[in-house]
């Protein structure tokens, strides 16, 4: 297991080895001396499983008062998966960074506290699965604009397609809007 930092350093790739054969896949996705050795947590308090439809997105989410640290992988698909950088005392602040995940391709992502995220289904159906660092807290909620024009995510919608988003992510506050974390 390796774990390689993106543009965002906090947030980080796990990569798992595959075992292939014609039988299929196997793939360790968390060992907790493993992960202790690579500098990620070993404690994780909930597990969330999503299921979303092509071109739904999710996102962006975090929250407030009780901020969860995010392990995503995607178990069946393909998506694009987004962080965003949204502590304000940050040289990173307002920056993001995003990547296809495909199942079976052995990695996963870290995103720590402090840190919106939000995905795009790129196949017909996908299901990610992600542990969080703290149990989910509906009044700590929150979450950005996902198309906020000061974020500048480069979703990869296809063309002519419209994403499919919650009213709740449709009418999401933009980054700038108010102060997330300091």
């Amino acid at each position: 297991m390796r774990v390689e930092r993106t543009e965002l350093p906090e947030v980080m790739i796990v990569h798992a080895p595959v075992h292939a054969d014609e039988r299929g896949f196997f793939t360790e996705v968390f060992h907790e001396d493993k992960f202790a050795a690579i500098g990620l947590p070993t404690r994780f308090a909930q597990d969330n499983h999503s299921r979303s439809a092509r071109n739904v997105l999710r996102g962006l989410h975090f929250q407030l008062e009780h901020p969860q640290g995010k392990l995503v992988r995607v178990v069946t698909g393909k998506v694009f998966d987004v962080a965003v950088d949204i502590r304000r005392s940050s040289p990173n602040y307002g920056k993001w960074v995003g990547l296809a995940l495909e199942a079976g391709d052995g990695r996963q992502v870290w995103v720590p506290e402090g840190f919106a995220h939000g995905f795009l289904v790129l196949s017909e159906w996908a299901d990610v699965m992600y542990k969080c660092t703290t149990p989910y807290h509906a009044a700590s909620n929150c979450a950005i604009r996902w198309d906020d024009k000061s974020i500048g995510v480069e979703w990869p919608i296809p063309a002519g397609a419209t994403p499919i988003v919650s009213p709740a992510d449709a009418g999401a506050a933009p980054l700038d809007s108010r102060v997330w974390f300091p």
